[in-house]
């Protein structure tokens, strides 16, 4: 009995022998005994539970026959925040590394894994054009540089907006880029590339994701004639673009200034704060029109105030049309009027160029002004009508008063000469000076509309016109 059993536990061992041999690794071994356990395989990641702690070394059971540990050193390069969490029986990711060392361990990296599932992220943020916003940690000679949590994207300097580019002054990148270090950006991902390590940013594209969703609402909140505050984000041969509310508005180049530009540069920088006006708001076209000149005073209304409709002017001819002749108003550059054909000449003339040429100085009379529309009309056949005889006779006594009523400066040595001549001059000074105070009152206060009547019908309401010609030049020797 003892013989047979001894027989058959040496049958039951060759089989243990033969069968074992066959066996390629551990996984067919395990396959072999119907063991249920996933090895783990070089790049994957997995979830693992930490079953010990000692110093440095951290033991995770990631449900393998053996614990697996992190590589040496990654310890001390784990954030400190995170390091805190890391306590017996809490969850982790981690990437396997090497599925078995020299000493039969699982080598795993939880800032690998961290990694992978940061870069999952980074494209899944590319796919849907979501914004990013994140603080400018560095630079380099090429552009900024940005976290986004285990990784840096890299934001070139073709795609940082205009506005922080226009900060960007001098030779070196410590010049250019060193003082943004800390400061907020908003960005989008549009380029991911993990074999490369590869990540690529932009501000501009963000920016205008996020100008387009303000644009809209700015859209339904603006209304012409609101005064807004922007700032200058690009210059154009039309115009200078403005951002308000972060929504852009156009200020055309007519709109920029009273005076004429070539360029809007000649008035605005790139990062200029300035004061606008809303002047247009289209929905439809999504279009905001700004104005800057509209906020300032216009120089043509300031000089125009000094004159007068009926007032006497010396103009110089400077361009002729079908139409008529413009001539700027000597002392005045900036003033401009226009002589109409028929107020060219008593005869009927078919072209200015009949009459004027261009260059020509000669006596005008002002006839119209109309300050909303910007516009001066002057006379040639008006200069000796009638019409304005009382009020050319008016202005000149106004200017006389002006003259006698400025304090004369003398020196003190010659003081004593002018008191013997004081009686002589007295008597015709005081004289003009009582019967003309009151005309001059009439002419600043006297209605243009009497003018103008006056001008349809003389022989009604001016009867003695005719003779205050003939007398002016009498009155005027006295007054002298």
């Amino acid at each position: 009995m003892e013989e047979n059993r001894s027989l058959v536990g040496q049958e039951e061992a060759q089989t243990e022998q033969v069968d074992y041999s066959q066996l390629d690794s551990m996984e067919d071994l395990l396959e072999q005994e119907n063991v249920d356990i996933e090895f783990p395989r070089q790049g994957e990641i997995r979830k693992g539970v930490i079953v010990g702690l000692n110093g440095d070394e951290v033991l995770i059971s990631i449900g393998t026959k053996s614990e697996g540990v992190l590589v040496s050193r990654e310890w001390d390069r784990i954030p400190e925040e995170e390091r805190a969490t890391f306590v017996e029986g809490a969850e982790i990711p981690v990437f396997v590394v090497r599925p078995e060392d020299q000493n039969g361990n699982v080598v795993l990296s939880y800032l690998r894994a961290r990694e992978e599932e940061d870069w999952t992220w980074v494209e899944s943020l590319r796919d849907s054009g979501e914004i990013y916003e994140g603080t400018i940690a560095g630079y380099n000679k090429g552009g900024l540089l940005v976290p986004m949590r285990t990784l840096r994207g890299f934001v070139p300097a073709s795609q940082v907006s205009v506005v922080r580019r226009s900060k960007a002054t001098g030779d070196t990148p410590e010049e250019r880029w060193s003082q943004m270090v800390g400061e907020p950006i908003q960005v989008v991902v549009v380029e991911v590339d993990r074999n490369r390590r590869r990540l690529i940013l932009s501000e501009r594209a963000a920016l205008k994701e996020t100008r387009e969703v303000l644009k809209d609402r700015l859209l339904d909140d603006l209304e012409v004639g609101d005064i807004r505050t922007g700032r200058v984000t690009s210059l154009a041969d039309f115009g200078a673009f403005v951002n308000i509310d972060g929504a852009d508005g156009l200020v055309h180049i007519s709109e920029i200034s009273w005076e004429r530009i070539n360029h809007p540069k000649e008035m605005l920088k790139i990062g200029e704060e300035v004061e606008v006006k809303v002047i247009s708001v289209d929905k439809d076209r999504r279009r905001i029109g700004l104005s800057i000149r509209q906020l300032q005073e216009d120089p043509w209304v300031r000089k125009v105030k000094k004159l007068r409709v009926g007032q006497l002017v010396t103009g110089v001819v400077t361009h002729l049309t079908k139409f008529g002749a413009f001539a700027r108003i000597e002392g005045d550059e900036d003033l401009e009027g226009l002589i109409h054909i028929s107020e060219l000449s008593e005869d009927r003339i078919a072209h200015p160029k009949e009459v004027v040429q261009e260059g020509d100085e000669l006596t005008l009379r002002i006839i119209k002004i109309d300050i909303d529309r910007r516009r001066i009309g002057l006379s040639v056949r008006k200069v000796d009508s009638a019409a304005y005889a009382d009020l050319d006779w008016k202005m000149d006594l106004a200017e006389e008063v002006t003259e006698l009523e400025q304090p004369e400066e003398a020196a003190p040595a010659e003081e004593a000469a002018p008191v013997e001549e004081a009686p002589v001059e007295e008597a015709p000074a005081e004289e003009p000076a009582a019967v003309i105070e009151e005309p001059v009152q009439e002419s600043i206060e006297e209605p243009i509309q009497e003018e103008e009547q006056a001008e349809e019908e003389p022989g009604e309401e001016h009867p003695a016109e005719p003779m205050s010609e003939e007398t002016q030049p009498e009155e005027e020797e006295t007054s002298a």
